[in-house]
């Protein structure tokens, strides 16, 4: 087996050993999460980078086994843990980036749109302290600089829509074609 299809069979194979799993207080398992992510990134018409940044921005929830947990709400740090397992599997770093920057955009949105915080879950709401809190205006205005950002903030809405009940997984065949490409690339 060939070091791309390695990786592939080694990065899916996470979700199919843990994608059943509940996905951290939400009424749908990590798998149908990350299913949707990407469904709504390839609605957007978005690259197969973006596509599959937003497939892959809670593996850090199931790519290691001796992380801490925020309280019950997941993998402390999964955002870096993702993307640094990403990289080390040779995935690009814009999409490494785009993984790390999922929980930045939450922070940065509750310091920029009213009504934000509100209108996120309670699981989303209690890891938020685990995350740094509402990020500071300087580290708003640092974020806004990078190209990544707007892509960033977009991903974060989709984060938080993926998470209909009864919605069928996307066949993860499609998904894999994507990856090997860009291993390939």
């Amino acid at each position: 087996m060939e070091r791309n299809e390695q990786v592939i069979a080694e990065v899916f194979g996470l979700y199919e050993r843990f994608g059943d799993s509940d996905y951290i207080g939400e009424p749908v398992s990590q798998i149908e999460h990350m299913s949707q992510a990407a469904e709504l990134a390839m609605a957007e018409g978005f690259d197969d980078e973006v596509i599959l940044a937003a497939f892959f921005h809670d593996i850090g929830h199931i790519c290691t086994e001796s992380a801490e947990n925020m309280g019950g709400f997941g993998v402390v740090s999964h955002e870096r843990l993702g993307a640094d397992y990403l990289r080390r599997a040779g995935f690009s770093e814009r999409m490494a980036r785009l993984v790390e920057y999922h929980v930045q955009a939450k922070r940065y949105l509750t310091l920029k749109e009213a009504g934000y915080y509100e209108r996120l879950s309670e699981a989303s709401r209690r890891t938020l302290e685990y995350q740094g809190g509402v990020m500071t205006a300087e580290e708003a205005e640092a974020f806004e600089q990078d190209p990544l950002c707007a892509v960033s903030l977009r991903m974060r809405r989709w984060d938080e829509m993926a998470k209909e009940m009864h919605v069928p997984v996307i066949d993860l065949a499609v998904l894999k074609g994507k990856a090997v490409r860009l291993l390939a690339a």
